[in-house]
């Protein structure tokens, strides 16, 4: 069992940043792909980004890649999702996530956060 706790959400102005934060029990951490994903009103959940378990490879949803940086510090158990150039359209309640095995971009994750809020206004 893996329990997630997300953090650094809020009300920003487009074009400011944030940096989502979220830590993660358990000792084998640095086992798991790390993934992020977003849920904006009568929307899917979505794709954002995700870092496989040692943090050498990332992977991006078109629409955040070159704003997004997802990083990772497994000795902290934490897994970082920085968000720069903020738009309108960011606004979504974000959700970390963390499975065994490749990193896939759909949602067949084992263990979910209960998600931080981020609201973006123009």
């Amino acid at each position: 069992q893996v329990q997630l706790v997300e953090s650094g959400g809020g009300l920003v102005q487009a074009g400011d940043s944030l940096r989502l934060s979220c830590a993660a029990s358990g000792r084998t951490f640095s086992v798991y792909v790390m993934g992020w994903f977003r849920q904006a009103p009568g929307k899917e959940r979505e794709f954002v980004s995700a870092i496989n378990s040692r943090g050498a490879s990332t992977y991006y949803a078109d629409s955040v890649k070159g704003r997004f940086t997802i990083s990772r510090d497994n000795a902290k158990n934490t897994v970082y999702l920085q968000m720069n150039s903020l738009k309108r359209e960011d606004t979504a309640v974000y959700y970390c996530a963390v499975k065994r095995g490749l990193v896939i971009k759909t949602s067949e994750y084992d263990y979910w956060g209960q998600g931080t809020q981020v609201t973006v206004s123009s």
